[in-house]
């Protein structure tokens, strides 16, 4: 029997959503694993849960996630928002956000999982994010549409005297933030929220979630988003942050247009998260939005490049070089493949939840499902005439498949052409689905080997439930 795809993008099983991930590397009894640290979206009709879950991988394989359980619950049974999670000495410390982040947290525990118990009130603020420097100093960073940072005590809880600063950047001059200090506003390169400090090339380095105020027409924005997960750098904790770049969006595969513009294939929402070196290579933790709203995210990951430039420049993303120098950088792409780096393994089961690409926007979308039950599925609704589902990217591997099955139910009778590499690109196979619940297989008809981009387009009059597809040799 075919083995059902278990981790891809998202990274964790397609029940889970946990979104705004704070990515760590810790070493627990001699193994070094991958820990996410995130809001639990379990309330389904508004952002985030009462709890927090931990999960973690070990660092050799993104692909072998495991549940931990719960590690906190708020101290008044409220709502808990973004979290953070960092080590000093032998001991481990959550920020959490009771009260949607209106009340900040830190609790300890001596095991990265936790539970995290004794619980200590706070002077931070909505979405903490910690940084415990490399001579032990403790500095910390929140903010909801603007910003603020100072160095922590030893208790981990209270701010040193003299250490406070308001806007280390620009912020948002949108109405959520009706105490905006004008002389910070900032159009194009405004914070929003999700702080989350790091330390790289000995540079510190201020992610956050940008809020667009002006056109990015080459990603297809052209109005108010906060999709992105962005980044500055400073040779200081406190201040002197310098422009860097965008690291991530959510918005999907970017078609290119010919006038230079592009098109988003998947509906952005807000994004969360931050990067991490594991084992000598780096990846961007960020989430997505399922079904209708943003109350039903799931945790993404992506390779990315870090470089500094001659200059003290940080670069993180897709970084262009010259000469082997980097001189730019842009969002890393969105991709299906998660920890499958070279690709999603196209002899497995695969469920249409792992799609990047659905286009034409605002119309199908990924149907969130909660039942934890091995295998289940996540299917692509509201399909109809026109209507393209895309997975980048699939491994097809050196030999070549005979047959594509694609299982979906459908109302009326459709088409589905299987296009390879691009949404417009060759058909190599095409499946006549007839009405009702079914799987349909047919030939395909041409060689595929390697790694692709892989696209369904459904025809017809019907509207279609897209379940899953898998290749057969």
């Amino acid at each position: 029997m075919k083995e059902r795809l278990k981790s891809a993008n998202p990274y964790l099983p397609l029940w889970e959503h946990v979104p705004d991930g704070e990515p760590r590397v810790f070493e627990y009894n001699g193994e070094k694993r991958v820990y996410v640290y995130g809001s639990h979206d379990t309330l389904k009709t508004a952002y985030c849960g009462p709890d927090q879950v931990v999960w973690s991988a070990p660092v050799d394989d993104l692909t072998n996630w495991t549940c931990h359980g719960v590690c906190y619950t708020a101290t008044d049974g409220s709502v808990l928002y973004a979290p953070d999670v960092v080590q000093k000495g032998d001991t481990f410390y959550l920020y959490a956000a009771e009260r949607c982040g209106g009340q900040i947290m830190v609790a300890s525990s001596k095991n990265p999982a936790g539970p995290f118990e004794n619980p200590v009130k706070t002077q931070l603020g909505f979405d903490p994010g910690i940084l415990v420097d490399d001579d032990g100093r403790v500095y910390a960073y929140w903010g909801f549409c603007r910003c603020f940072c100072a160095e922590l005590n030893d208790d981990m809880a209270t701010i040193k005297e003299g250490t406070f600063r308001a806007d280390p950047m620009g912020h948002v001059p949108d109405g959520w933030n009706p105490n905006a200090d004008k002389e910070h506003i900032d159009l194009r390169d405004a914070f929003f929220e999700a702080s989350s400090p790091r330390k790289v090339n000995g540079k510190y380095v201020y992610i956050y979630s940008k809020r667009y105020m002006t056109p990015v027409p080459e990603l297809g924005v052209y109005g108010p988003c906060n999709g992105f997960l962005s980044y500055k750098y400073s040779d200081s904790p406190l201040g002197g942050f310098k422009e860097g770049g965008d690291i991530s969006f959510n918005g999907g595969e970017i078609i290119k247009l010919p006038d230079g513009t592009g098109r988003q294939t998947y509906q952005w929402g807000n994004n969360h998260g931050s990067i991490i070196e594991i084992n000598g290579k780096w990846y961007v933790f960020y989430h997505r939005q399922t079904g209708v709203n943003e109350f039903s995210r799931q945790g993404m990951l992506e390779p990315v490049d870090v470089a500094m430039g001659k200059d003290g420049k940080i670069y993180i993303g897709d970084i262009t070089y010259v000469g082997g120098e980097p001189v730019s950088s842009k969002p890393v792409e969105m991709t299906s493949q998660g920890g499958n780096v070279n690709g999603i393994d196209a002899y497995k089961i695969i469920s249409a939840g792992y799609a990047c690409h659905i286009s034409p926007l605002h119309q199908a979308y990924v149907k969130p499902v909660y039942e934890q039950v091995e295998g289940v599925s996540s299917p692509v609704v509201n399909i109809k005439d026109g209507t393209v589902v895309g997975f980048r990217y699939i491994q097809f591997g050196a030999n070549a498949p005979k047959s594509v099955t694609v299982s979906a139910e459908i109302t009326k009778a459709m088409t589905v052409k299987v296009r390879l590499d691009s949404f417009g690109g060759r058909v190599v196979a095409e499946l006549e689905m007839k009405e009702g619940n079914n799987a349909c297989c047919a030939p395909l008809t041409a060689g595929i080997v390697g790694k692709h981009a892989v696209y369904f387009e459904f025809t017809g009059d019907g509207e279609a439930q897209f379940d899953c597809f898998t290749f057969d040799r």
